[in-house]
């Protein structure tokens, strides 16, 4: 009879407690983590060719092999013959979303303003072998090289690499606004999504290697939602930060890396 009688204090706690989830821009579609109301993610029907295989590594990207040997004098060389990467209008970019066959539309629509965007697979070419699902390359400086080429063959003055992480918590309403939907005998409360979105981007010379990294400031939302439709509020709000964070991160890469002015 007394773990009967705790019964309702364990529902109170667990719809008080929220959870936290953290995923890939190109691997955002909605996933209700299993547990105490016995939620489980829908099925992925989609082709295996177009199926999420982890995410490329920025040491990859740039050619930075993981243990290698550099003398202070090849630093000295190396940094005295670096230049400052600009972007010029009409430049033309091989734009790569990490993780994702295609880049995202409003990334390119943004880009294109200004550039010629030519969109770029960043599909790992291998099973990811690490614990971050980062695709590690036997060989990084081969790999960009090759990169490079491929670019250069396509006409295209630079790289632009991006990778975004969305960050989310949903919190459990417990007030008298919740209207409470019957699900399997148990009752689901109205909940709170905050969702952050944070971009890594990555401007490389086609012809000398030279690169760029910049992170621009997060955004970042709430929204309330209702199950059974909790997956439609959640996507929403991802395509929502994500416009916003493409925008932001356009004109952030034209701000500090092209003479091109922009509307605030």
């Amino acid at each position: 009879m007394k773990n009967w009688s705790l019964l309702p204090l364990t529902i109170a706690c667990a719809l008080l407690a929220g959870c936290a989830q953290t995923r890939s821009i190109s691997n955002s579609t909605y996933r209700e983590e299993p547990g105490f109301w016995g939620n489980r993610a829908p099925a992925d029907n989609s082709d295996p060719a177009f199926s999420y295989r982890g995410e490329l590594s920025e040491f990859d990207v740039l050619g930075i092999t993981r243990g290698t040997v550099a003398t202070d004098t090849e630093i000295e060389r190396t940094l005295a013959n670096a230049q400052r990467i600009r972007l010029r209008p009409g430049n033309s970019i091989l734009l790569i979303q990490s993780g994702a066959l295609f880049p995202d539309g409003p990334m390119v629509s943004e880009l294109s303003k200004h550039f010629r965007v030519v969109p770029f697979s960043g599909v790992p070419a291998e099973p990811r072998t690490s614990k971050d699902d980062l695709f590690a390359h036997r060989n990084a400086d081969s790999f960009s090289r090759s990169l490079r080429l491929a670019a250069a063959r396509g006409g295209n003055d630079m790289i632009l690499c991006y990778w975004g992480i969305l960050e989310s918590e949903n919190a459990k309403l417990a007030t008298k606004t919740i209207s409470w939907v019957p699900v399997v005998n148990w009752v689901v409360p109205d909940e709170k999504e905050h969702m952050r979105l944070r971009l890594k981007l990555a401007l490389i010379d086609v012809r000398t290697g030279d690169w760029a990294m910049l992170s621009p400031e997060a955004v970042d939302d709430s929204k309330i939602s209702r199950s059974p439709r909790r997956n439609v509020a959640d996507q929403k709000l991802v395509e929502s930060l994500k416009q916003r964070a493409y925008t932001s991160g356009a004109k952030e890469l034209l701000r500090q890396y092209a003479d091109i002015a922009t509307a605030n």
